[in-house]
């Protein structure tokens, strides 16, 4: 079984700043990339950032300049660094890996999402 442990979130006021770590474990062969999804009371679930395997990352335009993703393979984990939170960045935020899992292939999967909460 793979499990993805996220840590970080929390209560901040509008401009502050949080570190998000995520990291996988089990009985992992590989993991092709690791990024963070968000999804606030009343709308669909949606990307954040993503980082491949060899360091390509990729962001939604709303937090371009602002957030910063970044992955450890040597322990399996990836990080969002957040800047300059604003009220309308409050939202569970959830993990995700794609990644080979031992004599069974390829999956994506999940963590059990953290809340942010940026006050005003």
């Amino acid at each position: 079984q793979v499990q993805l442990v996220e840590s970080g979130g929390g209560l901040v006021q509008a401009g502050g700043s949080l570190r998000m770590s995520c990291a996988a474990s089990g009985s992992i062969s590989s993991i092709h990339a690791m990024g963070w999804y968000r999804q606030a009371p009343g709308k669909q679930r949606e990307l954040v950032a993503t980082i491949t395997d060899d360091g390509v990352a990729n962001y939604a335009n709303s937090v371009k300049g602002r957030f910063t993703i970044s992955r450890d393979n040597a322990k399996n984990t990836v990080y969002l660094q957040m800047n300059s939170l604003q009220p309308e960045d409050t939202a569970v935020y959830y993990c995700n890996a794609d990644l080979i899992v031992v004599l069974t292939g390829w999956g994506s999967y999940w963590g059990q999402g953290t809340q942010v909460t940026v006050s005003s």
